[in-house]
């Protein structure tokens, strides 16, 4: 046969074979769970484009152009970190987010007002917009930010300042923060709620520490409104564990209300004192966060998996760690397009080992509790790409890898 003929037959060989592949990764035999589309079963994952392509039983391994095999593991939408911090602030060093974030499974990371209406352009550009991470944010209702010295200053609790940069960064800028005040009124909840108004988004409250005139039940029953998050809400600096050890009953009433509850780890507002005996009275969090910031980040907060894990040792189960890791954040910050492996999103996944054993994990003030299972990521993809695997299981053996060799 004339090798033209021959080379011919090869190219078309090949082209068939490329027609024959659809999917770019096809994710096999993991279980998977997607609490919005109510999915919780053994099934694969086919991405093609950066999006996904299909969920379902079983997919031809020969549809895809790479395999990973699940078997065993869990399969979920990318996790969302919706409390972090990753922008210096004054005396601290910022975190940078790629470096922390794939390897817990986090492909969205929100950060909780680290920066205001001043310093929020800054922000933009050296980080959100830098980063392979999608990068998000609350803005802080004061203009200067976190750590800077003015957030006690009823002149940087600028309304029209912060709504008018929110709107003009409506793709990045997800709600309003307010943190650390220690003013002795409602100034800083009362103006982050008026931004909030005005452009219909929700606030975050780090509610710092009681006065005589603040107080968690006036918060939480009259100040913030249906979908405004509390963070740190195992951190007993607020009268959220009672001295006679029960819950707060603000808090149930306040959840009636559609008030939400994050988790917030940070350095200083997870303890197992307040967060075990909240579980056994069901106060279980709406969603689980980090508090990333650079005196957290090694210290009892490890990571968002490591987070995780303890949530699902205190007593939720798989399925509701991975809702508070997913849909939920994302439905608190009116994010519907992030969060789920329906077909046609961005395809951020995260599949996630969950280990049986002894393990020990610490809270903010360095005290242990032990459990029974640890989560870690194997392998995460951001916008379809492998962008963390652990173990190798999305890579080709050395032996048949076509290595650029050098000249």
């Amino acid at each position: 046969m004339p090798t033209t003929n021959k080379l011919a037959l090869a190219t078309a060989a090949a082209a068939a074979l490329l027609a024959a592949q659809p999917y770019d990764l096809v994710i096999k035999g993991g279980h998977v769970i997607d609490p919005k589309n109510n999915l919780n079963a053994v099934m694969d994952v086919a991405i093609a484009g950066g999006k996904i392509a299909r969920v379902g039983g079983v997919i031809p391994v020969a549809s895809g152009k790479h395999t990973v095999d699940a078997k065993g593991l869990y399969v979920a939408p990318g996790l969302i970190d919706v409390h972090v911090h990753v922008f210096p602030r004054s005396g601290r060093p910022g975190v940078q987010p790629d470096a922390l974030s794939f390897r817990s499974g986090v492909t969205t990371m929100v950060d909780a007002g680290t920066t205001g209406a001043r310093t929020f352009p800054d922000f933009r550009k050296q980080v959100i917009d830098a980063a392979q991470t999608r990068v998000l944010a609350f803005l802080n209702i004061v203009e200067a930010g976190m750590g800077t010295g003015e957030e006690d200053d009823p002149g940087q609790l600028n309304v029209e300042a912060a709504t008018r940069l929110a709107k003009a960064n409506q793709d990045v800028i997800v709600g309003f923060k307010s943190a650390h005040y220690g003013g002795p009124g409602w100034e800083s909840v009362e103006k982050a709620v008026a931004a909030g108004k005005l452009t219909d988004m929700p606030v975050m409250i780090d509610f710092g520490y009681l006065n005589k005139v603040r107080n968690l039940s006036t918060l939480l029953l009259d100040k913030l409104r249906s979908g405004d998050t509390y963070t740190h809400c195992y951190s007993g600096h607020r009268e959220e564990l009672l001295a006679d050890g029960k819950v707060n009953p603000a808090i149930a009433e306040a959840r009636r209300r559609g008030i939400v509850f994050d988790v917030g780890h940070g350095a200083g507002s997870f303890y197992w004192y307040v967060a075990i005996p909240a579980f056994q009275q069901s106060f279980v969090p709406d969603s689980i966060s980090t508090d990333l910031h650079s005196g957290s980040r090694n210290a009892g907060m490890k990571d968002m998996a490591n987070t995780m894990a303890k949530v699902l040792n205190l007593g939720a189960s798989i399925e509701q760690v991975i809702a508070m890791s997913t849909l939920n954040p994302a439905r608190e910050i009116k994010r519907p397009d992030l969060g789920h492996l329906s077909v046609g999103a961005e395809a951020d996944v995260a599949v996630l080992r969950v280990d049986r054993g002894s393990f020990g994990f610490i809270d903010s003030a360095g005290a242990a509790h032990p459990g029974t299972r640890n989560i870690a990521a194997e392998l995460t993809l951001r916008k379809g790409k492998v962008v963390w695997d652990l173990n190798g299981r999305a890579a080709e053996n050395w032996k048949t890898f076509p290595y650029k060799k050098q000249a």
